[in-house]
């Protein structure tokens, strides 16, 4: 179940989960849990409505979170499940399907982990304000680590019911590019023995094990093979700016000027000055980035031709399908959050490989953390202007001469959002965005493609929260999601419209 937690769990220590999960059946303090289920079956949504614009409130001092929890911020109610729409491209009414209509394909996209070391001297949690730098403290940080490892063990439980193929990372996969941070994501989705999302000083901010954020953990990893998609923090410093030498020295030094948690004080508040150093959060350099991933199980997409550029451009097939998967890396290593493609790239790796997808009679899917409309030249707060970067309307026409393109898979922008991207002339295509798993609604998504054998493919999302069964803490993450200054005080922000969530696609078969 995935209400919020009592408040007396969360008023104080409030981002710590409450009990203990020792038992493995959802922990203590009373806290009723269920299996994971599709939003077919049932929906939450914030029982507060969202915050006043003009509410001054930080969420990052916590006796301002425990107003707010007081006020109702953090619960959820329950709804009915929300049954699948239909749309199609404009002007279209597709047959009925064919006899042998059959799945082809079926996968996970999650997106924006966003799994910072929230303890970082780089962080700026001081600059947390509503709009633009509303992502520089999260009240959920400590927990998101908890939250992906609950979000792991629900696919794979969807898995055994009906078989995932893979899941297909969105970017933003770590939050700072730092050394420890890609580690954690690592150590989460490949599974491994003990993965403590601490850094610095030895925190135990609730005594006990597996209780709180900063305790090391069990992680089982994903039964199914998984793909990486690089997204601006990954990349870059808080997700803007460049990896340099000035910016690794002081990730690993012990001055904090922009505000990082201190979880030695109830409640872990931003302070400034000196920490615990620790060099475990060193920034990594692009192709650092790839040669660890490269390394990590089967690559994860990822090779030697990727470590060297430093870009994850790659293809990869659907296992028994049609469906050939371009993951294309829109991160921009001069800086800036906003999404970059460049001439070269496109002319040397992605315009062959879609021109071989054609030759292969392939139905292509691309894959990139920046949707179409977040494209730019790379100029925005931390960047620079690349000369050769290619306009979103270049990129969409450019796509336009290539018919066997039905979709595409984003993230970056947090929310849950469908749409028909239209060249300017020639071919049009599905551009399906899921909200981040760091920010609420937390949720996940399932996309399934069926050739309806009638002349037209239909591709199904469904959006799914994840169970926080066994973990108080992954739920105690969920809770403090709707205090964020990300969510607007209530989580609608990223929800998106009925249109955006459940949802067939329909587009013509190439």
């Amino acid at each position: 179940m995935r209400f919020g937690l009592p408040l007396g769990c969360v008023i104080g220590l409030l981002s710590l989960g409450c009990g203990s999960s020792d038992d493995g059946g959802g922990g203590g303090g009373g806290i009723p849990v269920e299996p994971v289920r599709l939003t077919t079956e049932l929906t939450f949504s914030p029982a507060v409505s969202p915050r006043d614009p003009a509410d001054p409130r930080a969420p990052s001092d916590p006796a301002l979170r425990a107003e707010m929890l007081k006020e109702g911020f953090g619960k959820l109610v329950q709804g009915p499940g929300e049954a699948h729409g239909t749309r199609t491209p404009p002007g279209v009414t597709p047959p009925a399907a064919g006899a042998n209509a059959k799945r082809v394909a079926r996968f996970v996209h999650m997106p924006d982990l966003q799994l910072a070391d929230d303890e970082s001297p780089t962080r700026l949690a001081n600059f947390d304000t509503p709009g633009a730098t509303a992502g520089a403290f999260r009240p959920q940080d400590v927990d998101i680590c908890h939250m992906v490892n609950a979000a792991v063990k629900s696919v794979n439980e969807l898995h055994e019911t009906d078989p995932i193929d893979f899941l297909l990372l969105g970017g933003d996969n770590a939050d700072s590019a730092q050394d420890n941070e890609l580690d954690w994501v690592l150590g989460l989705l490949s599974g491994r023995d003990t993965v403590e999302c601490d850094s610095g000083k030895n925190d135990d901010p609730r005594q006990g094990p597996r209780n709180d954020g900063k305790d090391p953990m069990l992680a089982p990893g994903l039964a199914m093979p998984w793909y990486w998609v690089t997204g601006n923090h990954d990349i870059l410093v808080q997700g803007n700016f460049p990896v340099t030498a000035a910016k690794q020295a002081e990730a690993i030094g012990s001055d904090s000027p922009g505000g990082t948690r201190d979880w030695s004080q109830p409640g872990g508040p931003t302070i400034t000055g000196e920490i615990v150093a620790d060099e475990a959060r060193l920034p990594l350099m692009r192709g650092q980035i790839m040669a660890r991933i490269a390394a990590d199980g089967d690559g994860h997409g990822v090779g030697p031709t990727q470590s060297k550029s430093g870009k994850a451009i790659y293809t990869f097939d659907a296992k028994n399908s049609p469906l050939r998967f371009l993951v294309l890396d829109t991160a921009a290593e001069t800086g800036g959050s906003e999404g970059v493609l460049r001439q070269g790239d496109i002319d040397s790796v992605i315009k062959p490989a879609l021109d071989q997808a054609q030759t292969d009679g392939k139905w292509v899917a691309l894959a990139s953390h920046h949707a179409t409309s977040s494209l730019g030249d790379g100029s925005g707060l931390g960047g620079k202007q690349q000369a050769d970067a290619v306009t979103e309307q270049a990129w969409v026409d450019l796509l336009g001469n290539y018919p066997n393109v039905i979709f595409s898979m984003v993230g970056h922008s947090h929310e849950n959002r469908v749409k028909w991207v239209s060249a300017t002339s020639g071919h049009a295509f599905w551009e399906i965005m899921t909200s981040a798993l760091a920010d609420f609604p937390h949720q996940i998504r399932i996309v399934e493609i069926f050739d309806q054998d009638n002349g037209y493919l239909m591709l199904r999302t469904t959006n799914v929260d994840f169970s926080a069964m066994g973990d108080p803490v992954a739920l105690a993450g969920r809770t403090l999601g709707t205090l964020d200054f990300v969510s607007g005080w209530g989580g609608k922000a990223g929800m998106g419209t009925a249109q955006d969530r459940n949802v067939e696609l329909w587009i013509q078969k190439p």
